[in-house]
């Protein structure tokens, strides 16, 4: 699995570069901009509601990867184990709904960047910038994996520093430590049902679900960066546990700051609820700080996004469904042939979100919202599977290094509360349009296997 033409891939990842790996795909627009979505349709306790059970969700499924990734650390990961213990087809298409969720995400940060530069530089043009930063993050991923892990670390820090900030100055407010602006005692929790617990109604949490699981979504690069971990039996499930705590505090903590202090009727409208609390705390210049973090948090979910496509695109030709020339490593352990043809997709993505954004944008956005469930599903799933199939051949569940806890409990669970979020979109219009775009799309990636893949295997065997 390791040796590849030209190269073999280099276990340089630590712990703390899992970590903020794994953080740094979750902690992105989703919770800087959309979070004030949420709250405009759940209403605050709906929101917190809606995010804790996202939580627990996410949990679920990383408790089920970790065994996988522990018991088979590849790269390519979920994918792999698809294929394996569900079915080829199933593998196949798992790895393409990745692979297009993270290049459309390439697509649609390298804009929002570039947007976010005309604040400071508005007579320059947006696609200078976007081209700036696509040209920084592929020169990250090209060099090292080592480089890219540490650069992925610090975009990272930076962001959890801000909610760190943000959560405490956040609270102080809550409690009238720090004075709100037109207030003259302290708000405590008095916002989080001024409108009633449910004003749209408890049907709003199922709605808001797959938002929430979009916002969480990355949790599981720690599975695809398992093939250039050092020393994986350790290093996964001490990535895992941290992961789980911070994203209790940093989704939980900030959220319910977020709903104690921003009025539901101000939420969604604004370009971010981070920027608008901070404006009623009177913290000066928070336009600007929340724009620099904002940025750096859209080029940390780019720098994980490439990285992940272009690993996804490497299992896919090590398995011999593409052409294998995208599964040669350059001396520096480096899939280059992937890389460019992921960034070629992100381009691609930028140049639709430009041209078609009412049309061929909107239905690969509503696509990749949809495939990052769909993915966790299939963890979930591979994870019951591969448990099944491992006592079946003899092995006791005391080998394992990582042993899922409460089988076949966790892996029920996390993949019916991911499907719990899939009904969800049939019953809201606006987002609807991701089952008409995304069943077809699934569709068609099971056909183009059945027709690929026994060409693949005449010419050079389908490799496990």
């Amino acid at each position: 699995m390791e040796q590849e033409n030209g190269g073999n891939f280099q276990r340089k990842m630590e712990v703390r570069h899992v970590v903020m790996l794994s953080l740094g795909g979750v902690i992105g627009t989703g919770l800087f901009l959309s979070s004030g979505y949420t709250i405009q349709q759940a209403g605050p306790i709906g929101t917190i509601l809606s995010y804790a059970v996202g939580a627990i969700a996410v949990y679920l499924v990383m408790l089920c990867l970790g065994e996988l990734s522990v018991q088979m650390p590849e790269t390519g990961a979920f994918h792999s184990y698809a294929a394996k213990y569900i079915g080829p087809a199933t593998g196949y298409t798992v790895a393409w709904l990745y692979w297009l969720t993270w290049t459309v995400a390439l697509g649609s940060e390298f804009t929002a960047a570039g947007l976010l530069m005309q604040r400071w530089f508005p007579d320059i043009n947006v696609w200078i910038w976007s081209a700036l930063f696509a040209a920084l993050i592929f020169f990250l991923n090209a060099l090292t994996v080592r480089l890219f892990a540490e650069s992925e670390f610090w975009f990272s820090l930076v962001k959890v520093l801000t909610i760190v900030a943000f959560i405490l100055i956040g609270a102080a407010a809550v409690f009238g430590i720090v004075p709100m602006e037109g207030r003259e005692t302290a708000p405590l929790l008095s916002n989080l049902t001024v409108d009633g617990w449910f004003p749209n109604g408890a049907s709003a949490i199922l709605l808001t679900m797959l938002a929430v699981n979009f916002a969480f979504s990355g949790t599981e690069l720690i599975g695809i960066a398992a093939g250039e971990t050092v020393d994986p039996a350790r290093t996964i499930p001490k990535a895992i546990k941290t992961t789980l705590v911070r994203l209790i505090l940093f989704f939980i903590g900030t959220i319910v700051i977020l709903s104690a202090l921003l009025p539901m009727h101000e939420a969604g409208v604004l370009e971010s609820p981070f920027v608008a609390v901070l404006d009623r705390v009177g913290i000066p210049y928070a336009a600007d700080v929340m724009n620099f973090v904002i940025l750096t948090a859209i080029l940390s979910a780019a720098n994980s996004g490439l990285y992940a496509s272009s690993r996804m695109l490497w299992s896919l030709a090590d398995k011999g469904t593409i052409p294998r020339s995208l599964s040669r490593l350059n001396k520096r352990g480096v899939p280059f042939n992937a890389l460019v043809l992921s960034m070629a997709g992100g381009a691609l993505a930028l140049l639709s979100s430009i041209i078609a954004p009412g049309t061929v944008y909107i239905a690969l956005v509503s696509i990749s919202g949809l495939a990052v469930v769909v993915v966790w599903m299939s963890i979930s799933a591979s994870q019951l599977m591969f448990r099944r199939a491992y006592l079946k051949a003899g092995h006791s569940v005391e080998d394992l290094g990582f042993r899922t806890p409460l089988y076949p409990f966790v892996p029920i669970a996390s993949f019916l509360l991911c499907l719990l979020s899939c009904i969800g979109i049939a019953f809201d219009p606006t987002q609807r349009i991701a089952l008409y775009c995304g069943i077809p799309f699934i569709l068609l990636c099971y056909a183009a296997y059945y027709l690929t893949a026994r060409t693949g295997q005449r010419k050079g065997g389908n490799r496990a």
